[in-house]
């Protein structure tokens, strides 16, 4: 079990976003950062292209704050997760944000490739309820506790 604290990251002003097209997905990650209780407010966007609208606050997301963190599916339509990483890690103003692949994919060209685009961290979605929360957990710990990130 990983120590509980109060990390001043872990408030509703540090936002999460999550850029999943699976709905299933959706909801189970939602589940997860509530049994975590996970109080940053959380933004989702269900495709690549929704998710380069949202960080660059154009269309719908013109007031969309900047995440704190990101977490990313590889795998959508339109855009996929490495178009997506390929872009914000390009920007100036954005790459700085850290981005956690959040997938089902294990294979070795897919963990490689995002690296290489700049992901901060590639996590296997667990399969079972109890070990999702257990990741979210983990995710919250490490990323809005342990690390220092940049401020939004």
């Amino acid at each position: 079990m990983l120590p509980s604290t109060n990390s001043h990251y872990n408030l509703p002003e540090f936002p999460i976003l999550l850029v999943e097209d699976n709905l299933d997905d959706v909801l189970i990650t939602k589940r997860a950062i509530a049994k975590g209780r996970i109080r940053n407010k959380l933004y989702i966007v269900h495709d690549g292209e929704q998710a380069l609208d949202f960080f660059k606050k154009q269309g719908k997301y013109k007031d969309a704050p900047t995440p704190t963190i990101v977490l990313l599916d590889l795998k959508m339509p339109k855009l996929d997760g490495f178009e997506v990483l390929k872009q914000v890690k390009s920007d100036e103003n954005l790459k700085s944000i850290p981005i956690i692949v959040l997938t089902s994919s294990g294979r070795d060209k897919d963990i490689d490739l995002a690296y290489k685009l700049g992901c901060n961290s590639y996590i296997m979605k667990p399969v079972s309820f109890d070990n999702f929360i257990k990741t979210i957990i983990s995710i919250k710990y490490y990323w809005l506790t342990i690390s220092k990130i940049p401020m939004p």
